[in-house]
């Protein structure tokens, strides 16, 4: 069976997503926080993660922005991949 991944789907946020309470706390938390990462690129395209199991399992964990800053929860992360290792294993 063959498999491909197309790279990410386009999902562009609306201007007006800035009037978002949501996006503004978000910013607030990453100055606070003394956030200065890489802020080059697009700008304007939601990222997401998914976690993608071996074999026919398809992906175990997806996680797609909403609004700018919005983070995956990385403990589901973790327990996906926990999970997916002890599966591997037997």
């Amino acid at each position: 069976m063959c498999k491909n991944f197309y790279g990410p789907q386009v999902r562009w946020m609306c201007l007006s997503m800035f009037l978002r309470i949501g996006v503004w706390r978000n910013i607030w938390r990453a100055y606070r926080r003394g956030f200065w990462g890489n802020l080059r690129g697009e700008g304007l395209v939601l990222g997401g993660v998914f976690v993608i199991g071996p074999g026919d399992q398809g992906i175990l964990l997806e996680h797609r922005e909403t609004e700018f800053g919005d983070k995956v929860n990385i403990l589901a992360v973790l327990r996906t991949a926990r999970k997916m290792r002890e599966d591997m294993k037997g």
